[in-house]
């Protein structure tokens, strides 16, 4: 029997956790819903889960706190949808900047909503083409001072310490390792990272680029690795080697 996939919804509002648990149970899930931070990690404790459904507008320690510590920790790689409400900018674009994988806004559409859960685990587990590394090839890409695990889809410092990436967060960066020293554009990271072209108004590889900079420890204002070309885009500069073994 296939493994059904685990859903983590944490909001304060018991109507939406039970309809939310409701439908994705109806709809091929398992889901858990709890009310607060506390009983998220609890949750997390008890059990594997495949993706947070987290709402911003918490009581207590709200999404974004959480949504840091989540990044911060050993669930650091599990994928997160942000709930918002509609007038939430600054926090959707802070969420996105702290390491959420999508959104969507309040009221929506349970089945909107499943919908975007969905695409979030597509886009987690099953990289494009581009992204495959051939069967021959190290699990180790390395650069200036780190290196990339392309199996457990970490990164690992000079001291050999483990860094938790989150899936865009890796995408993007296996993009830019296969192919450094190459002007690459928004429309095309898009493309390569989640398979679909940017509108007007997105900002999500900008904000990615940002977290990898920060997970990176490099410094916008003379960036080692991922540096900022005028009016065409992101190049990764340094030169990288692939390796077999452990670093």
């Amino acid at each position: 029997m296939q493994r059904r996939d685990h859903i983590l919804i944490v909001d304060d509002d018991r109507e939406i956790r039970g309809l939310l648990t409701q439908y994705l149970e109806k709809n091929g899930c398992r889901a858990t819903a709890v009310a607060d931070g506390r009983q998220m990690h609890a949750a997390l404790a008890d059990g594997m889960v495949d993706l947070i459904v987290l709402d911003l507008m918490l009581q207590g320690e709200d999404g974004l706190a959480l949504c840091r510590q989540l990044r911060a920790g050993a669930a650091g790689s599990i994928p997160i949808l942000m709930l918002t409400a509609r007038d939430e900018d600054t926090d959707r674009i802070v969420g996105l900047e702290l390491g959420a994988d999508d959104y969507v806004t309040k009221p929506f559409v349970a089945r909107e909503l499943l919908a975007r859960i969905k695409a979030v685990l597509r886009r987690t587990r099953m990289l494009p083409p581009n992204l495959r590394a051939p069967a021959d090839a190290g699990h180790l890409l390395a650069f200036g001072d780190w290196s990339l695990d392309t199996t457990q889809r970490h990164l690992i410092d000079a001291a050999g310490t483990l860094v938790s990436l989150s899936g865009a967060e890796y995408r993007l960066l296996r993009v830019f390792l296969d192919h450094a020293q190459r002007v690459l554009n928004r429309d095309q990271l898009l493309d390569l990272t989640q398979g679909r072209e940017a509108d007007a108004f997105d900002r999500s590889i900008d904000l990615l680029v940002s977290r990898l900079r920060q997970r990176l420890g490099d410094d916008a204002r003379e960036p080692r690795y991922i540096k900022t070309v005028r009016n065409e885009g992101y190049v990764f500069s340094a030169a990288v080697t692939a390796r077999g073994g452990s670093p």
